[in-house]
């Protein structure tokens, strides 16, 4: 099996970690009822138990990541980055009730078009 093939699940696993990190934080926000700089709120905000999964989940998904770039190139991984959108998106309107509409939809199927174009390419020297 290729290093492109074997470092697919750890890029996808780094990407929906980072999208759901995104959704942990927002959750985060919105039950401590938004974010006031200074200090006791920021403290208050930073153990918000969402929050703290949020920072782990972006940890975890960098050792994921580490993994995958240990396998391939940054110029073959980094385009499935653009992946987050889509999860993103979905997350939102499952976890967070936010709407998507048509036209962002578009744009979506745009970048998956783009991101497997990428992919397909296979990998320069």
């Amino acid at each position: 099996m290729s290093p492109n093939v074997k470092a697919i699940p750890l890029i996808l696993a780094g990407v929906l970690l980072n999208a759901l990190a995104q959704i942990c934080l927002k959750k985060g926000l919105q039950a401590a009822g938004g974010m006031q700089v200074a200090v006791g709120p920021l403290v208050r905000l930073l153990l918000e138990p969402w929050i703290l999964g949020g920072l782990a989940c972006y940890a975890v998904s960098v050792v994921v990541w580490l993994g995958a770039l240990s396998l391939v190139q940054v110029n073959y991984a980094y385009p499935f980055l653009a992946l987050g959108f889509i999860a993103n998106a979905l997350m939102a309107r499952a976890f967070l009730g936010e709407l998507m509409t048509p036209m962002r939809w578009v744009a979506l199927g745009v970048i998956v078009l783009g991101v497997s174009l990428q992919a397909l390419s296979g990998q320069g020297h």
